[in-house]
């Protein structure tokens, strides 16, 4: 977070025996959780404290000094080192701490006449903002959902039951799942990244001995997601059915639905509600909705393969958005539009037909009890999801076509659209103001004018014309019939003129009282005016662009001048200076104070006698709650779609919509493919390569090459277009075919977890594990540099292993990058096998490659190296097919500057080594690849097939 002001830093206010006393109830706390910092309320909330550890955290983290530290009740030795916040600095520093540190908070306070009591009021949890969102989120929108998940499991056999519920409290839904999964739980990872848990509630396990659940920990870790301990008697099933039944909104008994035989589902059910308190909250009471989510309707994605996308921004970002696959895509106007976003990533669709749309019906066959669950379950999770693959990408090629109404969508409408489900929420909590009326009013008003927009979609297409008709346009002319009796009461009670000054109101013609009032108000508010025009003729100051007149939270009505201008009020007693602020010199005069008091004290009397009128007008309107979330959802995905749309097109070249064939069909054929984020760098002259998966034909392709040679760029790139496409979007290519993958699992980079004793190698292998025992015949898995962890002969044993598993086994499409060079010979044992790698030209640099040189991020980088008499190498980055039997590492070394003397060194004992393995076999080694152009399609820079053949054979050989 940024670096907040030390000037706005408050002080402490305690003597020094209250100081001695605030030490030893400190000294007194009882421990804590992990990671949980607390905050201690001072003044009843104008400013906050910090203590101990959580001081010097506060002073790094938001002060960048230790110099804001202050040891109470003695030096440095023996005091209590504490730091404050003030108000706005907390609430920025909240925001951070839950929404991406993943810390938890405490909030204690002082009880009225207690001054040494102290009790907790507020707690919150990257899961669990429910006490804290009027804090988090009165300055901020809420960019992603706070979800919270807990898990209960039950093994026996190879088989693992998994039994889930989550709930997104903002928006009263509580979700259930129970699956079979494996036992490396590959389906639980799945869908704690479908749904963006951020905590996750699970059994306690003080000696570590549960196996399972130790497994189940390292999953949330590898995933980034708090864990949080609970006991074993709060996921008790005994009055699930009692506390379901208060909670959903449903006629019917939850015993008498089919989720309530998902027994592990209704204990971690059980668990959720008591951590999140539900029931003790009677407003929550008939509010929430139970949705079942169906694991198969979604892509399944790896914490590996999130990574590896760069699906999500991360701390490796920094200020770049377009770095992640979310920052660049999300050009949408609204809070809800990018929530809804982040889900669609994490969850593209797998039918690309209106499949299980709402109106398709569940069939009973009494002889088959639990295919009938499973057809129930199917049809109730269908009602989740109302626009599929097939119909995104129809109305985003809408919003490409007709440019006109993409920007007055987003410029004139969306705009200006608030985050519907937290106004609403305030509604339910009853917190609502008529402020929040207001702004529901002016979302209504706008509806007409956003459907007349999409009724004038001209594209020259019906399809796109119904398309937007049926999903869009229609219901949100429903809706704003539904809400025009809304519309009406506000424009009849509220007095929408006094909403131009921030003021809320009742109309005064309601009630005699409130119209003497009103006409009190507005002769003092002409009398402060004419005070206003006096005081600017007396200091020669113009009226409002230099001499203002505004109402102060604690000075009330006042006048104010800039800093540079105040100056003028200097030896004047007339004028009485209030306070000095960043913005300028606060004052008044004695006239203009008696008629700031005139005027609150009418204000305040007003508000008093209008609150009756104000609750039911605030209660009616809270009715129309369900009516706004409906909207709000709606909204929501409009918005996605539009930026969709946006992105597509100014593009740096334009993206093109897929054509995709139906699971288990079809090939992926992609012309002039690129990377979507690494093209979008200001630095990056991308240069596009074509993909050609075919079933049948080429199934799995190996890539070898040059270090930096652009092959994991290649790899991750199929990978990003085929999840951009499941969400609906365009792709980043001139044509593109693709066929629907049922997961895309990665296994890419090197990274230890020394911390929890797993190695990199160990790391490794159990991503690849995973691969290994998840992937189906569907999926599309992506490698890279498989083996490197271990010596050479064990590493390349398993990749070759690895490779003829997924290539025989499996059957699946996969991209295999690696420096193993042996393994292209994989062809000659293994069907549908196919070899491409990234060329570079070697040798003398000509004077056409020298003006072709320059750099840029991303390894898409045109350099020539070299030193010392050697060759040079200039990256083309250009696949083409064909095998390349060297990496260049030592030219490599040479363009990162290493020193000549390591070099040559380095150059003579590859030589050695390679002497050596000539003298070990009697085969003749091909000629080594001397260079091809960046347009070429043909393996020119290689020897003959004939010698690279018996050069792989006599390798293979060696190692056998």
């Amino acid at each position: 977070m940024a670096e907040a002001s030390l000037k706005d830093r408050p002080e402490f206010d305690l003597d020094n025996q209250g100081e001695q006393k605030y030490c030893s109830f400190l000294r007194s706390l009882p421990d804590r959780q992990e990671n949980c910092i607390r905050l201690f309320e001072r003044s009843s909330g104008d400013f906050y404290s910090v203590h101990g550890d959580d001081a010097y955290f506060i002073a790094q983290h938001v002060y960048k000094t230790t110099s804001v530290i202050k040891y109470l009740g003695g030096d440095v030795t023996t005091g209590v080192p504490s730091c404050t916040l003030s108000k706005t600095t907390c609430e920025t520093f909240l925001r951070d701490a839950l929404l991406n540190r993943q810390m938890r908070v405490e909030i204690w306070a002082a009880e009225p006449r207690k001054q040494n009591v102290w009790n907790i009021i507020k707690r919150a949890s990257p899961g669990n903002l429910q006490d804290m969102e009027d804090l988090l989120f009165s300055q901020a929108d809420m960019t992603a959902s706070p979800i919270v998940l807990a898990v209960k499991i039950q093994a026996g056999g190879d088989n693992r039951t998994v039994g889930v519920c989550f709930a997104d409290a903002t928006i009263r839904e509580l979700g259930i799942s129970e699956f079979i999964d494996n036992d490396l739980y590959s389906n639980f990872e799945s869908l704690v990244i479908q749904l963006g848990v951020k905590e996750c509630l699970i059994m306690a396990d003080e000696g570590h001995k549960d196996y399972e659940l130790t497994k189940l920990n390292a999953i949330l870790q590898r995933c980034d997601i708090v864990i949080t301990e609970r006991k074993k008697s709060e996921f008790s099933i005994k009055d699930v059915e009692q506390d379901f039944n208060r909670l959903l909104d449903e006629e019917i008994s939850i015993a008498a639905l089919p989720e309530f035989e998902l027994k592990n589902a209704m204990a971690a059910s059980a668990c959720v509600m008591k951590y999140l308190a539900l029931l003790t909250d009677e407003s929550n009471f008939g509010q929430y909705v139970l949705k079942n989510h169906d694991l198969s309707q979604y892509m399944k994605l790896d914490a590996s393969a999130v990574r590896a996308l760069n699906l999500m921004p991360g701390p490796q970002d920094g200020s770049n958005k377009s770095m992640s696959l979310y920052g660049l895509l999300n050009k949408c106007k609204t809070s809800q539009g990018g929530r809804m976003l982040g889900q669609w990533l994490k969850q593209p669709l797998m039918d690309i037909t209106a499949i299980g749309e709402k109106g398709s019906m569940w069939r009973m066959d009494d002889d088959k009890p639990l295919e009938n669950m499973v057809s129930i379950l199917t049809y109730f999770s269908s009602l989740g999801c109302p626009i599929y693959l097939e119909k995104r990408q129809v109305m985003v090629e809408a919003f490409t076509l007709d440019a006109e109404l993409r920007q007055n969508l987003q410029e004139s409408h969306l705009k200006k659209v608030p985050d519907l489900h937290r106004l609403a929420k305030r509604f339910q909590r009853g917190v609502a103001s008529l402020q929040d009326v207001v702004r529901a009013y002016q979302v209504v008003i706008q509806l007409p004018g956003l459907v007349s927009a999409l009724a004038a979609c001209e594209t020259g297409s019906s399809e796109h014309t119904d398309m937007l008709n049926n999903e869009f346009t229609t219901p949100l002319d429903e809706y704003s019939t539904n809400l025009q009796k809304l519309q009406e009461l506000v424009e009849t009670t509220i007095d929408l003129d006094a909403v131009d000054r921030h003021e809320y109101m009742i109309k005064a013609d309601f009630d005699q009282n409130l119209k003497v009032l009103r006409s009190k108000m507005e002769t003092v508010k002409l009398a402060m005016e004419s005070e206003h025009d006096r005081v600017a003729d007396e200091l020669n100051m113009e009226k409002e662009k230099k001499l203002k007149m505004e109402e102060h939270q604690v000075y009330g009505w006042s006048f104010r001048l800039s800093r540079n201008d105040s100056s003028c009020l200097r030896n004047r007693s007339a004028f009485i200076e209030l306070t000095t602020q960043k913005n300028g010199v606060l004052f008044t005069t004695t006239k203009m104070r008696a008629a700031s008091q005139s005027f609150t004290e009418a204000s305040q009397e007003y508000q008093k006698s209008q609150s009756s009128l104000a609750k039911e007008v605030i209660q009616i309107v809270s009715t129309y709650c369900p009516v706004l979330e409906k909207l709000n959802t709606l909204v929501a995905q409009l918005d996605v779609l539009v930026s969709f749309a946006h992105v597509s097109v100014h593009a740096p070249l334009p993206y093109v919509r897929p054509h995709m064939t139906a699971m288990g069909t079809g090939d992926v054929v992609l012309k002039e493919s690129r990377h979507p984020c690494l093209e979008a760098q200001d630095d990056v002259a991308f240069i596009p390569n074509d993909v050609t998966l075919a079933r049948g034909k080429s199934e799995f392709l190996i890539i070898t090459g040059p270090n930096m040679g652009g092959k994991s760029t290649y790899i991750r790139q199929i990978g990003v277009i085929s999840l951009m496409a499941q969400t609906g979007c365009f792709v980043p290519c001139t044509e593109a075919k693709l066929c629907v993958f049922d997961c895309i699992l990665a296994r890419v980079g090197a990274g230890d977890s020394q911390m929890k004793g797993v190695s990199t190698f160990m790391a490794e292998m159990l991503e690849t594990a995973s691969i290994l025992k998840s992937a189906t015949v569907n999926s599309l898995i992506v490698i890279d540099e498989l083996g490197r962890g271990t010596s050479t002969y064990d590493g390349f044993g398993l990749a070759w292993a690895i490779s003829e598993h997924i290539v025989t086994k499996i059957k699946s499409f996969c991209l295999f990058a690696t420096h193993f060079h042996e393994l292209t010979a994989l062809g000659e044992t293994a069907p549908f096998v196919g070899n491409l790698h990234v060329s570079a030209h070697v040798g003398g640099v000509s004077e056409e490659n020298k003006t072709n040189q320059g750099t840029s991020s991303f390894g898409n980088r045109n350099n020539s190296g070299g030193g010392g008499g050697g060759r040079d190498i200039t990256l083309l980055y250009k696949v083409v097919e064909g095998v390349c039997d060297q990496s260049f590492g030592i030219h490599v070394a040479e363009l990162a500057q290493f020193p000549e003397s390591v070099v040559q060194l380095a150059k003579r004992k590859a030589v050695e080594l390679e002497d050596f393995s000539s003298a070990s076999h009697t085969s003749t080694h091909y000629a080594a690849a001397s260079g091809s152009s960046s347009g070429s399609q043909q393996s020119g820079q290689t020897a003959t097939a004939h010698d690279a053949d018996r050069h792989k054979r006599a390798h293979r050989d060696d190692i056998e």
